[in-house]
């Protein structure tokens, strides 16, 4: 078998698979948090890893930066690898009072300056949502384990840099709890193909308080993002 851009044979990949942006946090996950693991990809470096956790299959690979990466690998593991769940791991800037840096936050919604939607074309506009059983399950982790988790609405963003330094000011207006760059396209994939999808996210740093986390900081609550995301899976 195999795509252009995953060499991974069927049955290669678990059901379950975890999702940060960077390849390396992917290699990092499994030689970290994981059992006898395997690299299943390295087309592109976009690296890909399957193992254990507490004794259950999992798979952990890099999604890239933003919706057209996500859009691609998260198809093509929903709907040529049999994948099931794909939980997205990663870091999200502050928009919202409600959140600070080190939060968890777990995106129920994932509201979008994309396009992408186009492509189903709807008679309106679609919102993107978070599986409710993984939502569920994440949220139950968390109050498990003792961490504290903010839930709600993000923005994914085709921008990192806007040309227009007010249209944070208008997503905060509607209560968007924070800003990343791919959980729209992979809750669309999701939800056209009959999968599941879930978003966890550290936030690293603040759009209006100017706060950021240092290295150290960023380690920390990525191991309560970690903790959440392997137990729950």
């Amino acid at each position: 078998m195999g795509t252009p851009h995953n060499d991974a044979k069927k049955g290669d990949i678990a059901k379950t698979v975890l999702m940060p942006g960077d390849p390396l946090r992917a290699k990092f996950i499994a030689e970290n948090y994981m059992e006898d693991v395997t690299c299943f990809n390295t087309v592109r470096n976009m690296l890909g890893f399957t193992g254990t956790y507490k004794g259950k299959k999992l798979s952990v690979m890099g999604s890239g930066m933003g919706m057209p990466s996500m859009g691609i690998y998260s198809y093509e593991l929903f709907s040529m690898y049999d994948v099931d769940n794909i939980i997205r791991i990663g870091s999200a800037g502050g928009i919202s009072d409600d959140v600070k840096v080190h939060d968890i936050v777990i995106g129920m919604g994932a509201s979008t300056n994309s396009n992408y939607a186009a492509q189903y074309k709807l008679p309106g506009t679609f919102a993107p949502l978070a599986d409710f059983d993984l939502l569920r399950r994440a949220v139950a982790t968390a109050e498990r384990e003792n961490i504290k988790v903010v839930v709600g609405n993000m923005l994914s963003s085709d921008t990192f840099y806007t040309d227009s330094a007010s249209d944070n000011d208008l997503w905060k207006k509607m209560h968007v709890l924070a800003v990343e760059m791919e959980s729209a396209a992979l809750y669309m994939n999701a939800a056209r193909l009959g999968k599941k999808a879930l978003g966890i996210f550290t936030i690293s740093d603040h759009l209006y308080t100017g706060e950021s986390l240092s290295a150290k900081e960023r380690q920390e609550s990525f191991r309560d993002m970690m903790k959440i995301a392997l137990e729950m899976a």
